[in-house]
């Protein structure tokens, strides 16, 4: 069960990790998805002191990552906060596809 995002008590911005390719998928498609959506239901996100962490644990050497600035308030589709239990904390999930005007900055990382 996750937590609905309350603009009181969660971050304005998030962040995903994806390739350089699949940014360019995106921007084709005119929105952003990832394979965790079809698999799982959401995408997942990460706050700003998540993110650090999150690239230690599963993107470890991996070439051509970016890292997408997500406004939460330009979010089209359902954000939520549920908890991973292997570290215990709660990172935000996007249930749908990313709308591009909600990615307000790219950074390579």
């Amino acid at each position: 069960m996750g937590f609905l995002f309350d603009k009181k008590t969660m971050e304005t911005i998030i962040y995903h990790i994806t390739t350089k390719e699949d940014w360019q998928k995106a921007l084709k498609n005119k929105f952003y998805t990832a394979a965790s959506l079809e698999l799982e239901g959401f995408i997942h996100c990460s706050t700003s002191l998540q993110v650090e962490a999150v690239l230690e644990r599963y993107y470890k050497g991996v070439p051509d990552l970016l890292k997408l600035e997500i406004a939460v308030d330009k979010l089209e589709n359902k954000l939520e906060y549920e908890l991973a239990p292997s570290v215990d904390e709660l990172f935000p999930h996007i249930f749908g596809t990313i709308n591009l005007d909600a990615v307000i900055n790219v950074i390579e990382l």
